[in-house]
């Protein structure tokens, strides 16, 4: 029996959503990268206009927007706020630059959490992100916590907004992550950490199928 539920954490630009998007469509499962309901939640923060300091508001908002998830045939998830799609606007600048910002507020995380698990009961997801195996999912049958070293995320990171058409430079992109990092890391709320029973994966020197090929093992095998 293969896992119906399949955790997978780690850094940001580490490869998540790669490896579990492959993943999720090798095995015919959903794949949901929950950094996008943060994302989407962002989104609606700066329509709504409310500061990222005023936690209040904050966890109001995210516990009145309706969220709501629909599968397409390539196995990716459209995401709905409110009844709008809003998947194709989640990549800009604007929602990058706030998104730690909003997803380090305690509320707002309960609230996506809860988003988070409503979606995992449908069963068959890979679902990744920063705290899937400790916080959002730790009944998830398999764990996997990524891992590379800072200089190879930015480096990827880098060559991920070059394709994106985003001007910026290697070292911006690397000042950015170790931000990151310290702020995933440090949070008082479900900082970033391999679950106990996590299968920790050093990306830094294999490929990305490489890597999808493990987990796969991992899962036909459990």
């Amino acid at each position: 029996m293969k896992p119906q539920l399949i955790a997978i954490d780690g850094p940001v630009a580490v490869g998540k959503s790669s490896v579990g998007s492959l993943l999720a469509k090798r095995l015919g499962y959903i794949f949901f990268d929950t950094g996008m309901i943060y994302r989407a939640f962002t989104w609606k923060v700066l329509k709504s206009g409310i500061s990222t300091e005023d936690e209040q508001r904050l966890c109001q908002l995210a516990n009145t927007t309706k969220f709501d998830f629909i599968s397409s045939k390539e196995g990716r998830l459209a995401f709905l706020v409110d009844g709008e799609d809003i998947s194709a606007k989640l990549l800009s600048p604007e929602i990058e630059e706030l998104v730690p910002l909003i997803a380090k507020v305690a509320g707002v995380r309960q609230a996506m959490v809860s988003e988070q698990r409503k979606l995992a009961q449908r069963g068959k997801v890979v679902m990744a992100g920063r705290d899937i195996g400790t916080v959002v999912l730790p009944w998830a049958e398999l764990k996997i916590f990524l891992t590379a070293s800072t200089e190879e995320r930015a480096r990827r990171r880098y060559e991920e907004l070059l394709k994106r058409g985003q001007n910026s430079s290697l070292e911006a992109v690397l000042a950015d992550l170790k931000k990151r990092d310290k702020m995933d890391i440090h949070r008082p709320i479900s900082p970033l950490k391999p679950a106990e029973d996590a299968i920790i994966i050093d990306t830094e020197n294999i490929s990305l199928q490489q890597v999808v090929d493990k987990i796969y093992d991992l899962a036909v095998n459990l």
